[in-house]
């Protein structure tokens, strides 16, 4: 597919889409200890559980969440070597009775602590706050396997018939394999999930449906997979051929089923062994076989794999497929495979492309109808009515999916798109109407500090205000005049508003002695005559009566330090490594004096020199607490690439998650000249083997360059870091060879305090950018320009689609600069590109023409490889001097209305 053709353009229903605005999300709790899933009770509390066996109850009255009882579960396995190991295992699901309020019944899937390897279904009696342990009734059983991780499923639901549904993973390891988990070899049943979700006697890697009787039995409701009594299998089973069903929702006007399956991790497809790997959602509207571990997606097969001999077989039939392996106690011949509703992979899917790429956790939540809803305080908008919820734990989004009377998808959507979230792991309604969202946080097998509990109100009618607050000084010398602004402050229903300030001392008595002061103008000035530590609250009150305040803190009686810092000569907006950069530092202080007069010594200013990626550099001039800077060192490509993947969900950089710590390979990898190839590869196509069982997820949404930078800046982290060396007041800063990034020069003072008051600190910071600049970067592009994002590079391509457009780059000082190197692909076959030439322009599009290029032409090569491989284009520019907007334009008076290149870099040299 051509890079200009692509669009991930949503479709929408022919409502109106409801303002986002007029939703809010609101924490009710976080620092979560691995939380999974939740219920919400008639009263609004929420019944939560956390994987290590911890029940917990918040309230809405007072607003805090308790624990009230802790299960003992197991969450490790032990392989036949007796070595220890994090599982899936645990505390898995909860949810209640459909009669909770009369007979306080909740259930529990958990994976007991003992010898006994099986997880369980239980139920409890929750008598006020209290989980009354001794109320346990087992209903069912789940024998497993606790030798090899992993997939637990463990979500509970209900039928409008009081029927229970339960998931249940495969209970296999995918670790010796990035296909088709189907080792029928003997001793390695764990790894053949036709012992589980393609047995037809066994309960693993299924949906069950059962009718929890009140003496904590259960019996077989009509229409499930086999009917009861049919031998070699289990009348539980509603559906089978499931991976890790996590989490489910059962519609309980259709009784249709929805969840989301957890896809494998092969990264390609692979001849004679199987597809690329796929993560679903899916929709029973009847019982069904849905295919794993014969196929994936809609039904793509794998192949019959010996793996004693590593020799292929055909591939599986989906509509006959059978299951011959030895570790099968039920039927060979099973039902018909059912294709999937949606399927995606970690790149992005053409059929698809609302998905996106990076990594996948497909889960499944509720059905909103606003039927069951009358009455209710905040009821979602009839936009939403009969849409199902679906989200996706890894890229952090949820989705809105709409099917027609006959329970067939006709679009899906966004839903609150531009609202963050944390790895949403599952979701409810509530009966006010609002929707409850559970996030687990960034990384696996963590209490993650942005774990949290939280619900989306929408507001249908009146909205408060939404307040902005800002001073313009927030501390000085007395007197200190300060202009308060509520500038930004807006009512999102147009109502008239009324402001309030509150001028207060932080002991609570006004600049004056004993009330506060009261402003009520939008924009006051006021004055502090005293020194002290002040709070000013800005309350706004809309036509009806709602408000909702702001605060700023404010100290009078230290001025903060004045710091400066000069770079005295030479180009002002770029280094160039190994040429000297002369530089000086002033700093005054109303207090403590001044550098010049010797009040402060040099050695009480910090001066440091660091690299860093440009982004991060643009944020390096606020003060930082302390004396101390922001951490101004350079993160280079491979960091940015990295902070913006999936990585962090299995790693960390310095501790043990689901895969090593970043430092850990590191250290391993230090010596091996061949570990940026290897590794490269091991991230696009997945592996493993390494680090024990652990296996990496497959990543071919990254190309190959992409891969390499991550692996690049991993191997960094072996080496101990280092704080970049302090520099002297004034003086000659040489810009290193080797580095790459801008340049951040930074000096910060930190005052001695005044008047009782806290010490101040202040920085300046002067950026100058690595002379190689993408053109990616550049501040305004003229239309006909196509930014196009690819992969996770931290700049889009410039697509040049037609002549006479050009780029901009603001207020660039060209003193010194003498020449400019373009890098610029002409993808023929790809892109239809046809070359040409770039002008380079001061000042406007038609400014003075500092140089120009020849004309640059598409490659003659065959090789797909070659068709972005840049071809260089050197200028040598008239001399000009001083800060210039720099203007590139694109020319071909031939192009017609053909695309010109792909200019990717310009180097800047003196």
């Amino acid at each position: 597919m051509g890079l200009w053709a692509y669009s991930a353009k949503p479709l929408l229903d022919d409502g109106k889409l409801p303002d986002e605005n007029r939703f809010t999300k609101v924490v009710l709790a976080e620092k979560l200890n691995e939380p999974l899933e939740m219920a919400i009770l008639p009263d609004e509390r929420v019944l939560l559980v956390e994987r290590h066996g911890d029940v917990r109850l918040y309230s809405p009255t007072t607003k805090q969440l308790k624990t009230i009882a802790t299960i003992p579960v197991s969450t490790k396995y032990k392989d036949k070597e007796g070595h220890e190991t994090e599982a899936e295992d645990g505390l898995l699901g909860v949810n209640i009775d459909p009669n909770f309020a009369k007979n306080h019944w909740v259930y529990l899937y958990y994976s007991p602590a003992g010898d006994e390897q099986k997880n369980i279904l239980t139920r409890y009696e929750l008598r006020g706050d209290e989980l009354v342990l001794s109320s346990k009734k087992v209903l069912l059983d789940v024998v497993t396997q606790r030798e090899q991780c992993c997939h637990t499923g463990g979500s509970i639901d209900w039928d409008r018939d009081g029927n229970l549904y339960l998931s249940t993973g495969d209970n296999t390891s995918p670790r010796a394999t990035l296909y088709a988990p189907i080792d029928e070899r003997p001793d390695r049943g764990p790894w053949d999930a036709q012992k589980s979700s393609a047995n037809t006697n066994d309960l693993r890697g299924k949906i069950l449906r059962i009718h929890p009787e009140p003496d904590g039995t259960y019996t077989i409701p009509e229409g499930n997979l086999f009917p009861k009594g049919t031998p070699k299998t289990r009348p539980e089973i509603y559906t089978m051929g499931h991976r890790n069903p996590y989490r489910i929702s059962v519609d309980k006007r259709t009784g249709f089923v929805y969840w989301g399956d957890v896809g494998p991790d092969a990264g390609t497809d692979s001849v004679g062994v199987g597809p690329t790997a796929e993560d679903e959602y899916n929709q029973a509207k009847k019982p069904g076989n849905f295919g794993w571990p014969y196929f994936v997606g809609d039904n793509k097969a794998y192949n019959d794999l010996d793996f004693s001999t590593n020799k292929s077989g055909a591939k599986f039939d989906p509509a006959h497929p059978v299951n011959n392996s030895p570790n099968n106690t039920g039927l060979q011949s099973l039902p018909p495979a059912m294709p999937a509703l949606i399927a995606y992979t970690a790149a992005e899917t053409k059929k698809f492309p609302l998905m996106g790429s990076g990594g996948r956790s497909a889960m499944a939540g509720p059905t909103y109808y606003k039927d069951d809803f009358n009455g209710a305080k905040r009821p979602f908008p009839d936009y939403y009515n009969g849409k199902v919820f679906m989200y996706e734990w890894m890229r952090d989004m949820i989705l809105a999916v709409n099917f027609d009377s006959k329970g067939d998808m006709t679009n899906m959507e966004r839903f609150l798109p531009n609202m963050p979230f944390s790895h949403p792991i599952d979701m409810a309604f509530g009966p006010n109407g609002d929707l409850y969202v559970l996030e687990y946080g960034t990384g696996w097998f963590l209490k993650n500090d942005d774990s949290r509990l939280v619900k989306i109100e929408f507001n249908a009618g009146n909205r408060k205000p939404m307040v902005q607050i800002a001073s313009s000084q927030k501390a000085g010398a007395v007197p200190l005049k300060v202009n308060l602004s509520s500038t930004g402050t807006k009512d999102f229903d147009g109502d008239a508003m009324t402001y309030q300030w509150k001028i207060f001392s932080r002991t609570g008595s006004g600049p004056t002695a004993g009330q506060p002061t009261v402003l009520t103008e939008p924009n006051p000035t006021f004055t502090f005559q005293k020194p002290g530590q002040y709070k000013a609250i800005l309350t706004v009150t809309d036509a009806h009566g709602l408000s909702d305040s702001r605060e700023v803190d404010i100290m009078a009686g230290n001025q903060p330090p004045v710091v400066t810092l000069n770079v005295q000569k030479g180009n002002k907006s770029f280094y160039f490594p190994g040429e000297p950069i002369a530089y000086q530092v002033n700093v005054t202080d109303k207090e403590d004096g001044s550098l010049a007069n010797g009040r402060i010594a040099a050695r009480q200013v910090l001066v440091r020199a660091n690299y860093q990626d440009e982004a991060s550099a643009q944020n390096t001039s606020e003060a930082a607490s302390g004396h101390k800077f922001s951490e101004a060192t350079y993160l280079g490509t491979g960091k940015i690439l990295m902070d913006k993947s999936d990585c962090k969900a299995c790693h960390f950089t310095d501790k043990k998650s689901v895969g090593p710590s970043f430092i850990d390979v590191a250290k391993r990898y230090k010596s091996d000249a061949n570990a940026v190839a290897s590794l490269s590869n091991k991230i696009i196509k997945g592996g493993g083997g390494v680090w024990g069982d652990a296996i990496m997820t497959a990543h071919p949404q990254l190309s190959s360059p992409d891969a390499g930078e991550i692996v690049k800046y991993i191997l960094t982290l072996s080496d101990k870091k280092i704080a970049s060396p302090t520099l002297p007041t004034q003086g000659i800063y040489t810009p290193e060879k080797d580095k790459q990034g801008d340049l951040v020069l930074q000096a910060s003072y930190k005052d001695r305090g005044a008047n009782g008051l806290p010490a101040q600190t202040n920085e300046q910071a002067v950026v100058l950018r690595n002379p190689l600049v993408a053109m990616g970067t550049s501040n305004v592009q003229s239309k006909g320009i196509t930014l196009f994002k690819m992969g996770t590079q931290p700049y889009p391509l410039v697509i040049v689609m037609a002549a006479g457009t050009h780029v901009q780059f603001n207020k660039l000082d060209l003193t010194g600069i003498r020449t400019m190197e373009f890098a610029v692909a002409v993808p023929k076959a790809q892109l239809s590109a046809v070359g040409g030439r770039i002008e380079i322009r001061a000042d406007s599009p038609t400014g003075q023409l500092l140089g120009q290029t020849d004309d640059i032409v598409p490659s003659e090569s065959k090789d797909s490889a070659d068709m972005f491989k840049p071809s260089m284009a050197k200028v040598t520019i008239k001399p000009i001097t001083g800060q210039h907007d720099v203007y590139f334009v694109f020319q071909n008076e031939k192009a017609g209305k053909a695309p010109l290149f792909v200019p990717v870099t310009v180097q800047f040299s003196n």
